[in-house]
């Protein structure tokens, strides 16, 4: 870690502005998304995937590629893994707010659920990766090239079956197909994918003051740059998805809201890429330590359990996965600490 990392106070004071500005692009993010994905027929939950999951996840990359720059694999490599669990249990907090029916079981999907199932196969490369932390391929692990081809393919895989779908979900009383149809805005398309970009060039700036702030938290307070990736970097960056979240379900667009979270999860896996090409001593998975490890089993556990609340579909409540998301990622967290 570099020298010039930033004192205490100033670092919690930027993540905390950060957080403001993360969540008013955010507000805006969900409503142009929604209306591109309408305009481009992209569908809600492939939309989701492509234009909420990809900007939204603009502060993590940032953010993940300055701790790895500045010379710390673990906080890294936490960064997108911590991304992934922290938005998970933002599913969680959504149930609270959708209060007519569990959210998964009215946001029957296809589509996320194939989505959950990629995202588990993406978070099995890097555990492979520790496993054979000798193999390089000049600086980086080979497996790392794994990570966006299989990311492309399940894209491809998302298309597919959005156009031609081979199994439907049971429709019930609960289930929302389709966000309500609003008025369309009189913006032409060119200018909302302009504002698109601008939103997103906005949060990810924010996302390098995040990952100095973030240092200097690890620097001053001697936590392990694992957990402070983990919980308090990735609970500010991840904070669009969770604007996006609670905004797609009050204006019912619970589709894409759910879409949005899986999607960026998807995407979030890409960040563990970056992470190992940022990290120029040599494969990121060799240095991170086995609080990384813990995390990454943490986060996969919390993935095949959301995967099983989108299969069963609890229809009332919150579901058994609403309660056990919070209690595995905290549970994660406690074992990360006393583990170090």
């Amino acid at each position: 870690m570099t020298a010039g990392v930033w004192p205490l106070l100033p670092s919690v004071l930027l993540l905390a502005a950060m957080a403001l500005v993360i969540v008013f692009a955010g507000v805006r993010l969900t409503r142009v998304a929604d209306e591109l994905a309408d305009r481009t027929g992209l569908g809600d939950a492939v939309g989701g995937a492509l234009l909420l999951g990809a900007v939204t996840s603009l502060p993590g990359i940032v953010t993940t590629a300055t701790g790895a720059l500045e010379g710390d694999p673990g906080f890294g490599l936490a960064n997108p893994i911590g991304g992934v669990a922290i938005q998970t249990v933002w599913l969680a907090i959504a149930d609270l707010v959708y209060r007519r029916a569990n959210l998964e079981h009215a946001a029957a999907s296809l589509e996320n659920v194939m989505q959950s199932l990629l995202l588990v196969a993406l978070l099995a490369v890097p555990v492979m990766a520790y496993a054979t932390p000798g193999l390089r391929l000049g600086w980086i692990h080979p497996l790392t090239l794994l990570i966006p081809a299989l990311y492309a393919y399940g894209l491809v895989l998302l298309r597919r079956m959005h156009d031609h779908p081979m199994w439907i979900p049971t429709h019930t009383s609960a289930t929302v197909e389709e966000d309500p149809e609003e008025e369309p805005s009189d913006r032409s398309t060119r200018r909302l994918w302009a504002l698109l970009a601008s939103l997103g060039l906005v949060v990810g700036a924010s996302g390098w003051v995040i990952g100095q702030a973030g240092l200097g938290v690890v620097q001053a307070t001697g936590l392990p740059s694992g957990v402070v990736g983990f919980t308090l970097t990735t609970a500010v960056t991840s904070l669009p998805e969770l604007v996006v979240l609670i905004t797609a379900v009050r204006m019912g667009a619970l589709t894409l809201g759910v879409g949005n979270v899986i999607g960026g999860n998807v995407f979030d896996t890409l960040m563990i890429a970056v992470a190992d090409v940022a990290y120029t001593d040599g494969p990121v998975y060799r240095d991170a330590g086995p609080i990384s490890l813990v995390l990454l089993g943490g986060t996969v556990l919390l993935t095949t359990v959301l995967t099983a609340g989108l299969v069963m579909r609890d229809r009332k409540g919150i579901g058994f996965e609403g309660v056990l998301l919070p209690l595995i990622y905290l549970g994660t967290v406690g074992l990360a600490v006393i583990s170090r």
